[in-house]
């Protein structure tokens, strides 16, 4: 039995399976043998009745957008395959990003520190033999998705949100004028559609009357559509103007968009929330401890949880089939552990493994080939392939896409091209590919072991040196053009020679196109400062006129990652 055998089956429920099956789905990935989906067909012909704005697949994460909407006055109907409830594992984030739930009116002050489950610093930064690094106020805030997800949940619904949930998403026909939503057998209780019509001719009457702010009477008779074996099995049809894909990573709209593309890299992560540790309240950001092994680089992250000590392996690599499976990686994060984090195994009482893949593509942020449909967060990649996405991504956009997609509804901006908009390309996050080819090694190529960690080693040095403007930044994702310019001239200067040697790792053709999204950066960045003398000026356009100089305001803004 191998060390992954034997502690997974430990935990409740088959663990085991379910990394397996994840292990199969990747080897599908690498060697294009998954289907594509085929979820999205078209007609010419207009829709008689349309009942809603929006139609939002996927809420864990769609209730945030989803949430915002309907405060907003929108007619939003969410769908979810599961019951919406978050996980007991929290997800990282800085201070300063949770300040957008503030914004919108999604969370009181106070019910925001209560979502604060817990919080470290400092967080430390290391690689083999180089210089230690420790930062304060980096992704030290853990976020309880249980409580988070509940209290937007009621939120959605009393602001006169729909949620469907047990509803998996099956497909969507695309008209003229909308889009028909279409799902799969659910469970419901009986004379839930008579209600459901009922209350929707409701809204449609006072919408016609000229009602456009939150319809508070909804919020009496939520549609959470959970019922009890006893109840009859059916499928559920929505009509909506718009239809936005929070689906994730393996979203089946994505999947057809991307006609089967093979990911340009993978970051596969394992891990673990255990007791037995021992006491520390600091965190690990990023640290590497051992030389480049199975043509893997090996990351560690850990950080306090409330029930134990969160601990991660994760590793970048390129899509070939010839690379380890997440039971490998499970296997040697269980052998390298003791070493990390100086405990044996038999002393730790483990609570929940982790572990999952994260495809990326460089033509992202994926934009949706057909009118009204909105890929956000994960399944649109709008992050870099640094990230794991998720959470923070759409904490980070989620003020620019909830207004962007209520000015779009509002001014009938619903083709593609006009969506294209709102998920446009960002230099700031196409950079960050050379990165991700610098901290792996692909199968065809010959790397020292110690390569990438002196690199890294003295990337973060130079970073250290130029101060927190700088490093914190890089640290939460976001790359600005004067902190990545410093950065490597006084590498380039310090350094010559290892600089040298990344150039055959990465490639002169890679090299050469980030180039072009370098200067590209650098010329966002002053057109993000332009746009702040336009905007008076644009207050007085037409709206349609508006929303299209909105759109490009915001890509230069976050594009340059002067959001941050």
């Amino acid at each position: 039995m191998t060390l992954t055998e034997a502690i997974l089956s430990q935990l409740p429920g088959d663990v085991l399976g379910r990394l397996r099956r994840a292990d199969r789905l990747l080897a599908s990935l690498r060697t294009d043998t998954a289907s594509v989906p085929m979820v999205v067909k078209q007609s010419q012909l207009p829709l008689e009745t349309i009942d809603w704005d929006v139609a939002i697949c996927g809420g864990t994460l769609g209730i945030f957008i989803g949430c915002a909407l309907a405060q907003l006055g929108w007619r939003v109907a969410l769908i979810e395959r599961g019951i919406l409830r978050g996980r007991e594992q929290e997800w990282n984030i800085s201070r300063q990003e949770l300040e957008v739930f503030l914004e919108l009116n999604l969370l009181s002050a106070a019910e925001l520190e209560q979502a604060i489950a817990t919080q470290y610093n400092p967080a430390r930064v290391s690689f083999l033999n180089g210089t230690e690094i420790r930062v304060q106020d980096v992704l030290n805030i853990g976020v309880d998705p249980v409580f988070l997800l509940e209290i937007l949940k009621q939120r959605f619904l009393a602001a006169g949100g729909c949620l469907f949930e047990n509803t998996p998403f099956t497909g969507t026909v695309v008209h003229p004028n909308g889009v028909v939503v279409e799902t799969g057998d659910r469970r419901q209780e009986s004379g839930a559609e008579e209600q459901l019509q009922s209350k929707i001719q409701n809204h449609a009457t006072l919408l016609n009357g000229g009602a456009r702010g939150p319809l508070w009477g909804w919020g009496g008779d939520p549609r959470t559509q959970v019922a009890p074996k006893s109840k009859i099995d059916s499928s559920l049809t929505l009509k909506s103007r718009l239809l936005i894909d929070a689906m994730g990573h393996f979203s089946p709209i994505a999947q057809q968009a991307r006609q089967g593309q093979k990911p340009d890299g993978i970051c596969l992560v394992v891990g673990s929330c255990a007791r037995g540790f021992l006491p520390n309240d600091a965190g690990d950001l990023l640290v590497s401890f051992t030389p480049l092994q199975n043509r893997c680089q090996y990351f560690w992250e850990a950080f306090p949880a409330k029930d134990g000590r969160t601990t991660y392996l994760f590793t970048y690599m390129d899509a070939h089939p010839e690379h380890l499976g997440l039971e490998a990686l499970f296997e040697e994060y269980l052998r390298l552990l003791p070493e990390y984090q100086g405990v044996e195994l038999n002393q730790l009482k483990w609570q929940r493994a982790l572990f999952g893949f994260f495809p990326s593509y460089q033509k992202s942020p994926l934009q949706s080939p057909w009118s009204r449909i909105l890929p956000v967060g994960d399944s649109s990649g709008n992050q870099s392939p640094l990230s794991f996405g998720g959470f923070g991504a759409m904490v980070r956009h989620l003020k620019r896409l909830t207004f962007g997609i209520h000015e779009a509804l509002s001014t009938h901006q619903l083709s593609a091209q006009a969506l294209a908009l709102l998920q446009p390309y960002q230099p700031n996050l196409s950079v960050t590919w050379l990165f991700q080819k610098a901290m792996r090694a692909d199968v065809a190529q010959k790397i020292a072991p110690e390569q990438i960690n002196q690199l890294l080693a003295a990337v973060f040095l130079e970073m250290k040196q130029l101060g927190d403007p700088v490093l914190k930044p890089f640290l939460q994702d976001v790359v600005q053009f004067s902190a990545l310019t410093q950065t490597l001239l006084k590498t380039a200067v310090a350094h010559p020679l290892l600089v040298a040697k990344i150039i055959p790792q990465v490639g002169l053709a890679p090299l050469l196109n980030w180039m072009v999204h370098y200067f590209n950066l650098g010329a966002y960045s002053a057109l993000s400062i332009f746009a702040q003398v336009l905007q008076p000026w644009v207050k007085n356009l037409p709206p349609v006129t508006q929303y299209y100089c909105h759109r490009w305001f915001d890509a230069w803004f976050y594009g340059s990652g002067r959001d941050y």
